[in-house]
């Protein structure tokens, strides 16, 4: 039987953008468990006081094909350094860069893009609506939860291939961050899952963020790190959805988002 676990934790204010047993199948544990399969928090990790991503330059350009362009955007950095490899014991048991610190790069709440450098460019089609969230990660991938450490921007490309702002929702979202691809060896042990929420807090009485790993769902009220560990080899399904109090799913955008990655020998 697929079991519901609450992991507990402390209130919390998740980033606001613009700045026992309860019932049959539900358990309460500061570390859950179901079987072998765990689920726990990350904890001290190098802190990055003042880290600031800004945005500070976007150019869209034609390209060959008449229907896209080229998206190109550059980023200035404060307090924080790419390439630079984070020092902390989670570096030595989390899957780690060998290129060092970076930022993500999540364009409509798909797999990050790693970026080593303050720029990325990629193509768009003409006429389409985006969410691009940027953030500062650590050489192991855990996002630095800094308040100036992001930049969520939401545009449109038009119809004659020009770029135009537009007013980002106010709404609460949920973007997918980590666990991503495949892993191997070592790096099978403990699996970072991570991820940004904007626009609400993260509570015991308010938002929380359910995490359903192969079909067991651990309820997360706490915006923070955690660790996966016990995952058999091979394909594993996460999807994380954002629920409010009563443990509805939030309506709107960026709200729920599934993955699977592979675990390797």
């Amino acid at each position: 039987m697929k079991k519901t676990f609450r992991i507990i934790g402390t209130n919390v204010i998740a980033l606001i953008l613009l700045s026992g047993c309860n019932s049959k199948g539900q358990k309460e544990h500061n570390q859950t468990n179901e079987g072998n399969l765990s689920v726990t928090p990350v904890e001290h990790s190098r802190a990055f006081p003042g880290a600031t991503l800004k945005i500070q330059g976007i150019q869209v350009k034609e390209t060959t094909s008449s229907d896209s362009v080229t998206f190109k955007v550059n980023y200035g950095i404060e307090n924080f350094t790419l390439t630079e490899h984070t020092e902390d014991h989670n570096a030595r048991h989390l899957a780690n860069s060998h290129d060092g610190q970076h930022i993500h790069f999540i364009m409509d709440n798909s797999p990050y893009t790693a970026l080593y450098k303050p720029e990325n460019e990629i193509k768009l089609k003409k006429g389409t609506e985006h969410y691009l969230l940027s953030f500062l990660s650590r050489s192991y991938h855990e996002s630095i939860k800094e308040p100036k450490a992001f930049v969520l921007n939401r545009f449109q490309v038009t119809d004659d291939g020009k770029y135009q702002e537009l007013e980002t929702s106010k709404t609460p979202m949920l973007f997918y961050s980590r666990p991503k691809g495949e892993y191997a060896g070592k790096d099978t042990e403990a699996v970072l899952l991570d991820f940004y929420v904007v626009n609400a807090n993260l509570s015991e009485q308010g938002h929380k963020v359910n995490a359903v790993i192969n079909g067991d769902t651990f309820v997360l009220n706490k915006w923070q790190p955690y660790q996966i560990k016990g995952l058999p080899l091979g394909e594993n399904t996460i999807r994380l959805t954002l629920i409010d109090a009563s443990g509805k799913q939030v309506t709107g955008e960026n709200t729920s988002i599934e993955r699977t990655i592979v675990l390797k020998e």
